[in-house]
């Protein structure tokens, strides 16, 4: 439901994706909220999920299979969308992210877990 994206992996970042997605989304309670081990997540400095009612989940370390779906999502998108060479790339890459999130993998990937449907038409569905 939402990301960002940006030159550094600062605690920021997390809590900016989660508020902006909080505020321009409103997603129902029960949203899975789930996070990697990284600091910027583990560090206590973040939105607060329970706020919007979201069932947090983080993996437990060095086990990626405790959210298999999240974690094969960024599987998904880093074998499509490849990283940044320098960081003059970062604009094109956020581009080629947010075209990759919003516009297919959203709106046109059907998922098995999801009944064979996009996210898209799951969460209408869900509403």
């Amino acid at each position: 439901m939402g990301w960002k994206l940006d030159r550094t992996l600062a605690s920021r970042l997390a809590t900016d994706a989660l508020e902006t997605t909080i505020a321009t989304r409103k997603p129902l309670p029960g949203l899975v909220h789930h996070s990697d081990r990284g600091i910027q997540y583990a560090s206590g400095v973040r939105g607060d999920p329970a706020e919007a009612e979201m069932v947090p989940s983080m993996s437990r370390p060095a086990n990626p299979y405790d959210n298999a779906s999240c974690e094969s999502f960024i599987k998904t998108l880093k074998r499509k969308r490849s990283t940044p060479t320098s960081t003059q790339d970062l604009d094109h890459l956020r581009s080629n992210i947010e075209e990759f999130i919003e516009r297919y993998y959203n709106q046109k990937r059907l998922h098995s877990a999801l009944g064979y449907r996009s996210p898209e038409e799951f969460e209408q569905n869900a509403q």
